[in-house]
């Protein structure tokens, strides 16, 4: 009768552990961090190509002088490697550039202090500014 009863306490204990294990697991699965930190954020598509990117541009002076503020900068890139969505945040503003298929094809709208504009530029490079 012993020789019986060890097998079926084996079982039950596997039993046991094998529904613990599985609860743990089903928990697992569902937990999710809520905040997703980093210096830099790239997605890449299945070649490694870097398809969107989030990132933080210190800032830096130009040629002529004047600092160019710290700036958040989402680039959405196509698979040519173009990117024909920027999307930037400074200090004193933002801006948004759509590119179109060819070069020079594309339009910004910036606001920066008190000052908007949307800058159209067509394929043959002409240019239409409208401000307020």
């Amino acid at each position: 009768m012993n020789a019986h009863r060890v097998p079926i306490a084996l079982t039950i204990v596997n039993m046991v552990l094998l529904i613990f294990l599985l609860a743990q697991h089903t928990n697992a699965a569902t937990d999710v961090a809520d905040v997703l930190r980093g210096r830099k954020l790239e997605i890449v598509d299945d070649s490694g190509k870097v398809r969107a990117s989030i990132d933080l541009h210190p800032a830096q002076k130009l040629a002529d002088g004047t600092i160019y503020p710290e700036t958040v900068l989402l680039r959405l890139i196509n698979e040519n490697g173009r990117p024909n969505v920027k999307l930037s945040a400074m200090t004193d503003g933002a801006g948004l550039l759509v590119a179109g298929e060819s070069d020079p094809a594309y339009m910004t709208l910036t606001a920066r202090g008190a000052t908007t504009v949307l800058t159209l530029i067509d394929q043959d490079g002409r240019q239409k500014v409208i401000t307020p």
